[in-house]
């Protein structure tokens, strides 16, 4: 699942326990008629990919839904569900407005060697 929206806060990376659990926890706010402001937890090597991105930012992240079952001691079961990103992407300003990507550079392509202009192509152009 994804979910697009402006990067309202990145918190510091926590670590718990003997093992060295690591995680980071996200608040994006999403652009509808009711905005939601949804937290995402990264978790381990995935608190890493935040590192890059800052707080204002448009964004769309790679998400899985996490639910668990707790039994508490005077023996009544709950149930909690989490979401856990594990991928980031900048949603590019660009495309917004209307306006293409930037084209790179002509020594960025391949010369065609093999070109021959009487070959018989089946192209409407």
């Amino acid at each position: 699942m994804e979910l697009q929206g402006k990067i309202k806060m990145i918190d510091e990376t926590k670590t718990y326990g003997n093992n060295g659990f690591r995680k980071r926890e996200l608040v994006i706010t999403t652009e509808e008629q009711y905005p939601q402001h949804i937290l995402i937890e990264f978790v381990q090597d995935k608190t890493d990919l935040l590192n890059s991105y800052k707080v204002g930012q448009d964004v769309k992240v790679s998400i899985n839904v996490r639910g668990r079952e707790w039994v508490n001691p005077q023996g009544e079961t709950k149930y909690f569900n989490s979401i856990q990103g594990w991928r980031v992407e900048n949603v590019a300003q660009a495309a917004g407005n209307g306006e293409m990507p930037p084209m790179p550079p002509a020594e960025a392509f391949e010369t065609a060697n093999d070109f021959n202009e009487e070959e018989h192509d089946d192209l409407p152009f």
